[in-house]
């Protein structure tokens, strides 16, 4: 698909100055300077801190609004012998929030448990069922993690039972808040914390830290203990990797690579990623799509299970089963891809003339819609709603674009939803079959109002104008600093002009596109993933500007320097 590109524009005198002095002091290549500057780390001090994240500049977790009551109820159950529930949401980021809490509450002898409500049973979040199940069971006290902060009428069961709950979340509130004994959630509108970016793994281990330095538990051991687990949350939640987030990914990928939670280390090593230091992609790409597949495919307690594992062989055999889960989950992902992909394709014979795709079907898995959802908006690029049916009612996952907010359209269609919530780029929702037609028409035009054309072209910024001659191994070794990568600290994207293809592009793998380059002399390896539908287009000799990411290529024990195509424009003769 087309995109259009978004370039920087040139420093001003005074920051080509700073750059000269930033580069100099540093030692590092002016590009890499010029990359500090444009993210604001101007600062020496500053920019040791970027580089060198650490846990004592994060925040006082009694900054946030409800926490010193929320502790004291947790020291109070835990000496009156109370039982604690943890309930968590059935993605990556609930169950390792429920996992961190659980094993958290043990060391400082909680009687705590753990519930994740099963999708398809249940559906998304706090429910009235699940809530019954906890005070038979003999709950006194619930603690939500990743979920709970739009659950009115669940809290007020909660109550109507005799219990009482503490909601942690990080989703958006709406104007209602439920009635709950403490929330924990750095989005509410009177909460001081200052940085509103956490997972629901982040304010978890926030709640726990503060609980630990009311027992007397602040130790520097247990402070790490448990990054392991913050880091996944946080990274395959796709929250913006600065901040806390950038420091909680950054220190807990170090301490998932020693592998001491056996569960994680079962994952590692099924994902085939056991030999090497972790990044950002090992765990988006291959520890949570399987974390992901126990809630996707069945129940998610199998995940928390698998995290809070103290058993090597029953840790192995937990993976084993997940793996086999994820295996399935890939291949419903696949049919139900092309059986939208047909359905949008005859529902739609005019692209350009909507706003908003919403399609539904009695044939899918709610488990896997989101995922496809996805899927849709990188070859569509709209902001969709794909919805499973099932008895009159449907079960939705939204999937938004660069520039438009999901979660608020789905504000204004509130009263034709059974029940949404979510974030700006990701939502989920439940609506009766008889809704579906006005739903879709108030979507589009709520998207054709709030978007320009324009918008409906996925935008790629383009940071840096660079030559191949100015690529080099110092340079790949200052950029690897900036990670870990991901939202909000993307690896910087640069663009060279008027290369020349050198060899016969050709694809390997799934669709991907491998070719050489070169210009002055000056020779670069790129792949193009998914972009091997290029490769007609492309022949040798061809002139053409690219749009590439850098990074090392390690084949064969041979370490080389490679270029991640983005995008690639054809030089008109």
């Amino acid at each position: 698909m087309k995109k259009r590109w978004h370039k920087t524009g040139q420093l001003n005198e005074e920051q080509t100055l700073l750059k000269t002095r930033i580069s100099s002091e540093l030692k590092c290549p002016e590009i890499v300077a010029e990359i500090l500057i444009r993210k604001g780390i101007t600062d020496l001090n500053e920019i040791d801190s970027f580089f060198n994240p650490s846990i004592e500049d994060v925040h006082d977790p009694f900054l946030f609004k409800d926490m010193d009551k929320a502790c004291n109820r947790i020291v109070e159950a835990i000496q009156n012998n109370e039982k604690i529930t943890i309930y968590g949401d059935y993605d990556v980021d609930g169950t390792t929030s429920t996992a961190l809490l659980y094993l958290g509450l043990q060391r400082i002898n909680a009687i705590v448990d753990y519930y994740i409500p099963h999708r398809m049973i249940e559906g998304y979040g706090l429910s009235r069922g699940g809530v019954q199940q906890l005070l038979d069971s003999g709950t006194r006290l619930i603690i939500s993690v990743d979920c709970g902060i739009n659950a009115m009428d669940e809290v007020s069961v909660v109550n109507e039972l005799g219990m009482q709950m503490i909601i942690t979340d990080h989703h958006n509130p709406k104007d209602e808040i439920p009635d709950a004994f403490a929330i924990i959630n750095p989005k509410m509108p009177d909460c001081k914390y200052p940085f509103k970016d956490l997972a629901g793994v982040g304010v978890a281990y926030k709640l726990l830290m503060a609980v630990y330095q009311k027992v007397g538990k602040y130790t520097e051991s247990e402070i790490f203990r448990f990054l392991d687990l913050v880091a996944v949350g946080t990274i395959a939640d796709i929250v913006p990797l600065i901040g806390e987030n950038r420091i909680f990914a950054g220190i807990g990928l170090e301490h998932l690579y020693k592998k001491k939670n056996l569960g994680l280390s079962a994952l590692i090593s099924i994902s085939g990623t056991s030999n090497k230091a972790l990044n950002t992609t090992d765990i988006v790409f291959g520890l949570a799509p399987r974390i992901n597949a126990a809630g996707r495919m069945g129940s998610a307690m199998r995940a928390v299970e698998l995290l809070t594992s103290e058993d090597i062989k029953d840790s192995h055999e937990l993976a084993l089963i997940i793996e086999k889960e994820n295996s399935v989950r890939q291949e419903i992902d696949q049919k139900t891809y092309r059986e939208a992909c047909r359905l949008i394709e005859d529902k739609y014979p005019n692209l350009d003339e909507v706003y908003c795709i919403v399609v539904a079907s009695e044939n899918w898995h709610p488990g896997v819609i989101g995922i496809v959802a996805s899927k849709l908006v990188e070859k569509y690029y709209r902001p969709t709603i794909m919805i499973a049916l099932n008895e009159g009612i449907g079960s939705g996952s939204g999937r938004s674009i660069a520039d438009f907010n999901l979660f608020e359209a789905l504000t204004e269609v509130e009263d034709m939803l059974e029940s949404f919530g979510g974030h700006k780029y990701a939502a989920g929702l439940s609506v009766l079959v008889e809704y579906l037609d006005i739903l879709e028409d108030k979507m589009n035009a709520y998207v054709k109002e709030h978007i320009q054309s324009y918008q409906l072209i996925p935008p790629l910024n383009v940071d840096h104008n660079i030559e191949l001659y100015d690529i080099h191994n110092s340079l790949i070794s200052w950029l690897e600093k900036f990670a870990p990568f991901g939202p909000g600290n993307m690896r910087p994207v640069f663009y060279t002009e008027k290369v020349i293809i050198t060899n016969y592009p050709y694809v390997v793998g799934r669709n991907h596109l491998k070719m050489k380059v070169q210009k002055d002399g000056c020779y670069l390896d790129l792949i193009g993933f998914n972009m091997g539908h290029l490769q007609p287009l492309l022949k040798k000799n061809t002139r053409i500007d690219i749009a590439y990411s850098l990074e090392w290529n390690t084949w064969q024990n041979k370490i080389t320097i490679q270029g991640k195509l983005k995008d690639i424009r054809f030089v008109k003769k």
